[in-house]
C-alpha cells in the first residue's frame, strides 16, 4: 500500500474520477493512521525500554533486611510507565506497574490512587481488585478493603479464600513476640519429625566480606545448630559480591566452626527475599521437612517468617511447622510494634511470593 501511495503524483490524483479520489484519500489516511500507530508503539517501546534500565541501573540501595539492593529511582521508572500509559491509557498493566513501584517507594497513598485509576478502566480485574484489598487493609480503609475482597470473590472464590489465608497469616506474623532463641515448648516441638534451619543472607561487602548482621545471624544459627545436631540447615542467599555468595560464605563460616558439611544446603541462586522463601522451600519440600527454624535479622524476620509461609503452601511440605529466631540488629523493644512500613514490606513479598508479578509491563517484567 505505501508504494502505491507514493507513486500517485499530483497529476495523476487530478485525473481520477470522484469515486477514485475517495478510494485514494481513505488510503492516505490509513497510512497516516498506520505510521501515527507505529510512531506511538516506538515511543512506548522506548519510555519502557528506559524504565527496565532505570530499575536495572547500580544506583540502588541496600536497608536492614534486605538481601538484594533494592532501586532507589522508583520515581523514574513510575514517570516512564505513566508516560506509556498517557499514549496507551487501555494498558492497566503499566499502571499496575506503577502502581507496585510506589509501594516500593513506600508511598501508599500515591499507589492506591493509581490502582484506583486502573479500577475504573478495568473494574473486574481480579489483581487490580487484590492490591486494593491489601492495600486499602494496610492503609486503615478497612470498608475500602472489604469492598475490593467481595469483588474478588464474586470473580474468583479461590482467590478470595487464599488473600483471606495470606491476610490471616500476616496478622499471625506480626503479632509473635520477637525472640533471639527458642522457647522450651518450640525445642520440644522441634524433635519431632524432619527438621530444618533456615539461615537468611544478607548484602556482602563490596569486597565480598559478610557484613555485621550476617555475622550475627550465623551466630544464632550455630547455636541452633549445635542444639540439635541432626537438623538439615539451608543457607540462602546469592547475591555475588567479588566472586562470592551468601550462601557459600555462610556455609563455609558454619564449617570452620565445627558443623559438618553434609548437614549444609547452599542455597546460592536468591537474589530478594521473594527467592529465599521460594528456593527454601524447594529443599525443604526435597528432604520432607516438618519443622523449620528460620533465622534473620529482628527487624526482617516476620517478612521472611511470612513469604517461607507462603512459598510453602505452593511447593510443599504440607503442614511445615515454622518459628523464628532474630538476630538483634535494632533493639527489640523499637520493634514490637509493626510500623505499616514493615507491613508494607510485609505484604508486598508475600504477594509477589504468592504469584502477583508487580512489574508487568514488558520489558520491565519482574515477579
Amino acid at each position: 500500500m505505501k508504494q502505491t501511495l507514493l507513486a500517485l503524483t499530483l497529476s495523476g490524483l487530478l485525473a481520477l474520477s470522484p469515486l477514485a479520489l475517495q478510494a485514494a484519500d481513505s488510503s492516505m489516511q490509513i497510512e497516516s493512521d498506520l505510521n501515527t500507530l507505529v510512531s506511538k508503539r516506538q515511543v512506548v517501546d522506548m519510555l519502557l525500554g528506559e524504565a527496565q534500565q532505570i530499575y536495572k541501573s547500580p544506583a540502588k540501595i541496600s536497608h536492614a533486611g534486605f538481601t538484594a539492593k533494592m532501586p532507589s529511582n522508583m520515581e523514574l521508572v513510575t514517570n516512564r510507565l505513566l508516560a506509556a500509559y498517557k499514549l496507551e491509557p487501555y494498558r492497566t498493566d503499566l499502571l499496575i506497574s506503577a502502581a507496585n513501584a510506589q509501594i516500593y517507594n513506600g508511598n501508599l497513598s500515591r499507589a492506591i490512587t493509581l490502582l484506583e485509576q486502573a479500577q475504573a478502566v478495568a473494574p473486574d480485574d481480579l489483581d487490580i481488585n487484590s492490591y486494593l484489598a491489601i492495600w486499602q487493609l494496610v492503609k486503615g480503609n478497612k470498608e475500602a478493603s472489604r469492598t475490593a475482597l467481595a469483588k474478588v470473590a464474586d470473580r474468583n472464590g479461590g482467590r478470595a479464600a487464599n488473600l483471606d489465608k495470606i491476610i490471616a497469616r500476616v496478622q499471625r506474623v506480626t503479632t509473635i513476640e520477637l525472640q533471639t532463641e527458642l522457647t522450651e515448648d518450640q525445642i520440644k516441638a522441634s524433635k519431632e519429625g524432619k527438621r530444618a534451619i533456615v539461615t537468611l543472607g544478607y548484602a556482602l561487602n563490596p569486597d565480598g566480606t559478610m557484613d555485621r548482621i550476617l555475622l550475627g545471624r550465623l551466630q544464632a544459627t550455630l547455636k541452633l545448630a549445635k542444639a540439635d545436631p541432626d537438623s538439615l540447615i539451608i543457607l540462602t542467599g546469592g547475591v555475588p559480591q567479588n566472586h562470592q555468595t551468601e550462601g557459600k560464605l555462610m556455609a563455609d563460616w558454619l564449617a570452620n566452626h565445627g558443623i559438618d558439611r553434609s548437614r549444609l544446603i547452599e542455597e546460592n541462586y536468591a537474589t530478594s527475599t521473594v527467592e529465599n522463601g521460594l528456593y527454601s522451600a524447594y529443599a525443604l519440600a526435597r528432604h520432607q521437612i516438618n519443622y523449620a527454624v528460620l533465622v534473620s535479622s529482628a527487624s526482617h524476620v516476620r517478612r521472611g517468617q511470612a513469604v517461607l509461609e507462603t512459598a510453602c503452601d505452593q511447593t510443599g511440605p504440607a503442614g511445615l511447622q515454622v518459628v523464628s529466631v532474630s538476630f538483634p540488629d535494632k533493639p527489640l523493644e523499637d520493634l514490637a510494634s509493626v510500623s505499616q512500613s514493615e507491613l508494607l514490606g510485609i505484604y508486598r513479598d508475600v504477594l509477589r511470593t504468592y504469584g502477583m508479578w508487580s512489574y508487568r509491563s514488558a520489558p520491565l517484567i519482574e515477579r
